[in-house]
């Protein structure tokens, strides 16, 4: 390699740390803004609805924003660049937490639905940002640099359903509904993210990899998501990948939009912040080690463990019954399955797919996960109504099974055969 070579080497690796700490700082009150608001949020609706069945629309809105949010917005940052799209979008989810706040607050749930589905695209800016950390990054890197960016969510993430009683208690003391205190606290977090990506995220990295393409034909949606499924389509391990991603995220968000009002059923409420604060540690918390497990024995073994996992956390919650401290257990391995079912599946998509269609691919990847989220969190609310808590558990210890199965399937169909 020549002196030309190390020094363009280096210089890449300097932009990528610099993007690294971007996103970190990002992150943190991005994280936190959706953490806060997922404590509440299933409690507001039911509130404002007075009933569980219609509970779980709040979360299936929000999801439902950033499932329409992943195409549009990976076509946006293949003309624009990551840094217009990321900000754009958390911006939106700022006016989506205060337009949820004042539904809330004047007890007008089609205003509440509006808010929380434009909070979505916060959420899906959220997401995105673990592609962006391993545009720069080798591949070999790959799973590392996004869990880089997931673990350092765990600040964030933990930070908002323990500061949520002060945001409820904050928005009391003024004369306010406190469940919309959380939706305020949002606003001003989200604000807080754009501006740091607006101000660090230099130069882009699409602009550094030469990937951006500002005449990128302006092809409809579902136009993109057809090009894109045919691609993922064509390789098995990008189908794992996205099945990982998604099935992780229906499980994890079935079961855990029902709990808040699961342990208020059973007189635990007071216990609320703090199980949803150890969900998301598990969530979050052990991603740096989840992306070092992945580079080193691979995305598929990965996955295998995190549907393991997946599926005791979701076991543990019908096991746990009313003793609350199971119910730590199981949300906590319901969130550390979740996290290698994302870094491990995002690793394995990105890598499995050509680099020209990787952008679309990714937003087509997300499109799935979010809507299999909003499915989950919508059907959620029906489910423990008719049939209780504890079948809608197993329903995602099933979810947890399948993939486990497509995974083996996968590595014997994929693993070349000695002669």
């Amino acid at each position: 390699m020549t002196a030309i070579d190390d020094e363009a080497v280096e210089v890449r690796a300097d932009l990528q740390r610099r993007t690294l700490v971007t996103l970190r700082r990002s992150q943190v009150p991005a994280q936190a803004a959706v953490a806060g608001m997922v404590a509440v949020v299933s409690l507001l609706a039911r509130d404002l609805l007075g009933s569980d069945r219609l509970a779980g629309l709040g979360s299936a809105a929000f999801t439902t924003g950033a499932a329409l949010t992943m195409v549009p917005l990976a076509a946006s940052m293949r003309r624009r660049g990551r840094r217009a799209g990321l900000v754009r979008a958390l911006s939106i989810g700022a006016v989506g937490a205060s337009i949820a706040a004042v539904g809330g607050e004047i007890r007008w749930f089609p205003i509440f639905l509006v808010g929380m589905l434009l909070f979505g695209v916060g959420q899906a800016a959220a997401l995105q940002q673990r592609y962006v950390a391993a545009d720069l990054a080798p591949e070999r890197d790959a799973a590392t640099a996004i869990a880089a960016v997931v673990w350092v969510g765990t600040l964030g993430a933990a930070f908002g359903p323990v500061v949520s009683p002060l945001a409820r208690s904050t928005a009391s003391a003024i004369g306010l509904d406190e469940l919309v205190g959380p939706f305020l606290f949002a606003t001003v977090l989200f604000a807080a993210a754009a501006v740091v990506v607006w101000a660090r995220l230099r130069p882009d990295p699409l602009e550094v990899l030469d990937a951006l393409d500002p005449d990128a034909p302006r092809t409809r949606p579902i136009r993109q998501v057809r090009a894109a499924a045919g691609v993922i389509r064509s390789s098995p391990n990008a189908v794992l990948g996205l099945v990982a991603m998604a099935g992780a995220q229906a499980a994890m968000v079935g079961v855990m939009t029902m709990t808040p009002p699961h342990r208020d059923d059973h007189g635990h409420d007071d216990l609320s912040a703090f199980v949803s604060a150890l969900h998301i540690v598990g969530m979050y918390a052990f991603a740096p080690g989840v992306g070092r497990f992945v580079d080193r024995f691979g995305a598929n073994r990965a996955i295998r463990v995190g549907a393991v996992v997946l599926g005791v956390g979701t076991v543990s919650t019908v096991m746990a019954g009313y003793v609350p401290v199971l119910m730590f257990v199981g949300l906590f391995l319901l969130g550390l399955g979740w996290n290698v079912g994302l870094i491990a599946g995002s690793s394995l998509l990105t890598s499995s797919v050509p680099a020209e269609t990787r952008v679309e691919v990714q937003g087509t990847a997300d499109l799935t996960m979010a809507s299999c989220g909003a499915l989950a969190a919508f059907g959620s609310g029906f489910v423990k109504e008719e049939v209780g808590f504890h079948l809608l558990a197993n329903g995602a210890a099933a979810i947890a099974a399948a993939i486990l199965a497509l995974a083996w399937f996968t590595a014997a169909r994929t693993t070349p055969r000695l002669s």
